[in-house]
């Protein structure tokens, strides 16, 4: 079987670039194209190795460690010891990643074009049959694509999760439990008294509240300009406040004081003694992992209260 160097070494050399790039997304470090581009030829340099008379040594993996090592002090450079190993071990999580998926995805569906030329990925070289180098041609972008989504999914839902705390409504003399994302993008407040406003969606809750409450979560804008009325009990308790959201200016939402508002945070339950809510029909999150939106400055409450949630 004849094997062409140079088609092998591009391709490495393409690859080898390939994940130094994906690596600098996944840190997050701007990282000039040259640099990216000489780690992806210092990585290839291997392959070259594998013809010469210390093609012995080329595939240890001493070797392959020095390799990665150069390439990645090549592209990222060295400013402190942390930094250097979160870019090497981002960089070997990025190719068993890529590498991985890969092999799973060939095993699975035995793909085999049967060309007279395959090659091994230079991160998975000597693990198990060899791939069709049109295949991993193919199904690189493929693999870093759904790879790069589900990190991102990860990293979100982290951030998420960490930004979630629980919440107690009482209106009405009714409780009523909530997951909460605490949103520095929010920050509409009453504007004569400066009260900070929480978003709760009640789309999967409207048998919990009164039909009053659930009127104004469906048409607020109705009930702001009178087409639609709702039991004077609630009128002296709404609050019409202006409020801006990118693209539109002059919005107005419909706003009330409940009975109390609780936050759980880490120290402990917190009663939020000014605070306001605004009721919707809206869903937050498309996974339903939250249901209303907490204005950051309610955290700054320090009452502390003595219920359980």
């Amino acid at each position: 079987m004849e094997v062409y160097l140079d088609i092998i070494w591009a391709l490495n050399f393409l690859f080898d670039s390939l994940l130094l790039f994906f690596t600098a997304i996944i840190l997050k470090r701007e990282i000039k194209f040259w640099r990216i581009m000489l780690g992806g030829l210092i990585g290839s340099i291997i392959i070259l190795l594998t013809v010469t008379p210390i093609n012995v040594y080329s595939g240890h993996p001493i070797t392959k460690l020095l390799f990665s090592i150069l390439m990645v002090l090549a592209v990222f450079g060295y400013k402190r010891f942390r930094y250097f190993i979160s870019g090497l071990m981002t960089f070997y999580l990025t190719t068993f990643l890529i590498g991985g998926a890969l092999i799973g995805v060939h095993y699975f569906i035995k793909f085999d074009f049967k060309l007279s030329s395959t090659v091994f990925l230079a991160s998975v070289k000597g693990f198990g049959d060899p791939i069709s180098w049109l295949f991993v041609l193919l199904g690189f972008p493929i693999a870093w694509h759904f790879s790069k989504r589900s990190m991102d999914s990860i990293e979100v839902t982290k951030i998420q999760y960490e930004s979630l705390i629980n919440v107690m409504i009482e209106i009405s003399g009714m409780t009523h439990h909530f997951k909460g994302l605490v949103d520095s993008g929010n920050q509409v407040y009453e504007p004569i008294t400066k009260n900070p406003v929480m978003f709760i969606s009640i789309k999967e809750k409207t048998a919990e509240f009164p039909i009053a409450l659930v009127k104004i979560a469906e048409s607020p804008e109705e009930i702001i300009l009178g087409k639609k009325s709702v039991p004077s009990e609630w009128t002296s308790k709404l609050k019409v406040i202006p409020y801006k959201v990118v693209g539109q200016e002059h919005q107005l939402i419909i706003a009330l004081k409940p009975d109390k508002i609780f936050l759980e945070k880490l120290d402990g339950l917190i009663e939020v003694e000014k605070g306001l809510v605004s009721f919707s029909m809206q869903q937050f999150s498309g996974d339903n992992a939250f249901q209303c939106i907490v204005h950051p400055k309610m955290l700054t409450s320090t009452k502390k209260a003595n219920i359980a949630i």
